[in-house]
């Protein structure tokens, strides 16, 4: 999947579904800023003659249900109807931002909503970088009705909207509307007439909308902004930091002791009683949060995270990454990503960003790989969940290609097959953020 886009001075943006299609889209994200947000079950456009000259919008299922959300259906008609739901599918208020939805099929079933950040300064180049690519996911995933919406000052948003309703026709895709957002007011670029779209705007409400407060009630809330999002898994500091480092330490004895006695037991993996100790933590822990718990205990905490540096405990935590508990596992990497940093972080935070994908919470996704790869660039598997967001691949395609059955075989026969004393591993102590 492609690399991602960049906000001026920041890290690429990556856009927020799915697993890698058959034949990856060719990216021109590196420079463009794209960012996927959620997806969400409930909208679907349709075609309602408004007052005056607008034709409507009105967004409605996605394509899977979520299980163990209760989902409401939301009725839209009229742009202020779909600026109300926007926030909703991206999971925060956009700011500076070209928001693209597309829809599919004879009900117009709203397929996915993405986000990229608008370029500053503006130029026709990174314009049309954005529009080629937007255009080329709604392609693959079947979108053929779209809307366009930019947030932001003219001279931000018209050269991306303009590049982004040229390459909509070009595809023959039905553009829907094409709107611009600033204070409170939105203009169409696809309606002429003062009558119904004044030359300084039309006013909309979103705080008093009735679709915004049924996302809201059904639980998909709209942060104030991304940074707000970010902030539901930063860091802990202060006390809970110094706690947790000290936590660290002790799982890094046990995890040493443990090797220790492995070695002194015989030939075979020095890892392997850490792994299986590791293993069965992590299970222990699923199921308490699929029952309703939750860890607060230092030390269990710092355990999951010290042996989710192993890639056989890793993988066999993501081989249990079933969707239909996705709300329980979420509640738990972010619980071990809120107190990990340095080597301990990628791996939870790529396992959290899994499992927002399977959600449809693009946004969550690319904050917590950010966090990823802010502490590892090189970290794999957030570089593989990476492309597979920018290239807006549905929730629908997290599956799960191995059980945990099946992991733990393959790691077994890799191990059976590996040359004497390969991948031995030697203990070694140091801070928190070296290692164990």
């Amino acid at each position: 999947m492609p690399a991602g886009s960049r906000r001026p001075g920041t890290q690429p943006a990556r856009p927020e579904k799915s697993s890698p299609p058959a034949a990856p889209v060719d990216t021109p994200l590196k420079r463009a800023g794209l960012s996927t947000e959620r997806q969400v079950a409930l909208v679907s456009l349709t075609r309602a003659p408004q007052p005056g000259c607008m034709e409507t919008a009105q967004p409605s299922h996605s394509p899977e249900p979520q299980p163990d959300i209760t989902l409401p259906r939301v009725r839209v008609s009229g742009p202020a109807d779909i600026l109300a739901v926007v926030p909703h599918l991206m999971g925060f208020h956009p700011r500076l931002s070209f928001v693209v939805i597309g829809a599919a099929g004879a009900r117009r079933r709203v397929e996915l909503g993405f986000r990229y950040d608008l370029p500053d300064p503006p130029g026709a180049e990174a314009a049309a970088d954005i529009a080629g690519h937007a255009i080329a996911v709604l392609a693959q995933r079947g979108a053929r009705t779209v809307i366009g919406i930019g947030y932001g000052p003219g001279r931000l948003v018209t050269p991306v909207a303009d590049a982004f309703a040229a390459a909509a026709r070009q595809r023959r895709l039905e553009l829907r509307e094409l709107l611009r957002v600033e204070d409170g007011r939105y203009w169409s670029y696809l309606c002429a007439s003062a009558a119904c779209c004044p030359a300084d705007g039309t006013a909309f409400d979103y705080a008093s909308h009735p679709a915004a407060a049924a996302m809201t009630v059904a639980g998909l809330a709209a942060y104030p902004d991304r940074d707000a999002v970010a902030a539901t898994i930063a860091p802990v500091t202060g006390d809970a930091a110094r706690a947790m480092d000290r936590a660290i330490d002790r799982a890094c004895l046990r995890s040493q002791a443990l090797v220790g006695r492995a070695q002194r037991s015989g030939p075979g993996n020095p890892l392997r009683l850490a792994i299986s100790e590791g293993r069965r933590a992590v299970r222990e822990a699923i199921a308490g949060y699929r029952g309703g718990g939750r860890i607060t205990d230092e030390d269990r905490l710092a355990w999951l995270a010290v042996s989710l540096v192993h890639l056989a405990v890793r993988d066999d935590a993501w081989a249990r990454m079933v969707p239909e508990h996705r709300q329980a596992h979420l509640s738990l990497w972010a619980d071990i990503v809120r107190r990990a940093d340095g080597p301990w972080l990628p791996a939870p935070a790529s396992l959290l960003a899994f499992t927002a994908w399977q959600a449809g919470d693009g946004t969550l996704a690319n904050i917590a790989l950010e966090r990823a790869l802010t502490a590892d660039p090189g970290y794999s598997m957030a570089l593989l969940l990476r492309d597979i967001l920018a290239a807006g691949v549905p929730p629908s395609q997290a599956r799960l290609p191995m059980s945990p059955e099946e992991v733990e075989a393959s790691y077994a026969q890799a191990e059976a097959s590996a040359p004497p004393g390969a991948g031995r591993h030697r203990a070694r102590r140091g801070s928190r953020r070296k290692g164990c």
